[in-house]
């Protein structure tokens, strides 16, 4: 809960945001904060690993109906993807500009000194990936590719979306579009290239 609560705060104040501040907007006493968290930064540190953790959006994509129609699902799967990336954007982002690092004390990018596993960042993929193919399972026959290269194209095409700013005189591909592009090409008649 405490983590919950410090979240949107933590976005916009970064490391600037008090215990004070994060016990106000929980309900609670400053003093139990300091019962779950040893200081501010293990609070800080708590965000980051929620910020950029998949529990979350593996359970909006989990809940998204595989009765909807394929462009529907994977729509609604490319929205709860943008928004984890925006969050974990945010947190990171702020409490970077304010000057908090990770693990500042010990130079490994963890609070306890030991170096972060090296394969979380391939787990959470593979985690994003294999949920990406669930919603796509059902219609595996229309595919000419497996569901798991269809899964890795579309988060590839939407991480690029994310993080590539667009020209100024054009916008970024709407998720709409990407999919589009993902299920049809780019081609208007694609036998005629």
């Amino acid at each position: 809960m405490i983590v919950a609560v410090a979240l949107p705060l933590v976005a916009e104040y970064g490391a600037a945001v008090t215990t004070s501040q994060i016990a106000r907007a929980a309900g609670i006493g400053e003093a139990t904060i300091f019962r779950a968290f040893k200081d501010k930064d293990e609070v800080l540190d708590a965000c980051v690993a929620e910020a950029v953790g998949t529990d979350h959006v593996l359970r909006e994509i989990a809940s998204i109906s595989l009765d909807e129609p394929l462009a529907g699902r994977l729509a609604e799967a490319a929205e709860a993807l943008r928004a984890h990336m925006e969050r974990m954007g945010t947190v990171v982002g702020a409490l970077y500009a304010s000057g908090h690092r990770r693990g500042r004390g010990t130079g490994t990018g963890t609070r306890d000194g030991e170096d972060p596993p090296p394969d979380s960042r391939a787990q959470s993929v593979t985690a994003l990936r294999n949920a990406v193919v669930e919603l796509l399972e059902p219609d595996r026959a229309a595919f000419r590719l497996s569901p798991e290269k269809v899964a890795a194209a579309f988060l590839g095409l939407l991480f690029t979306r994310l993080q590539t700013p667009a020209p100024e005189t054009d916008a970024p591909l709407t998720p709409e579009e990407l999919i589009a592009v993902l299920l049809h090409g780019t081609l208007n008649d694609p036998g005629s290239a």
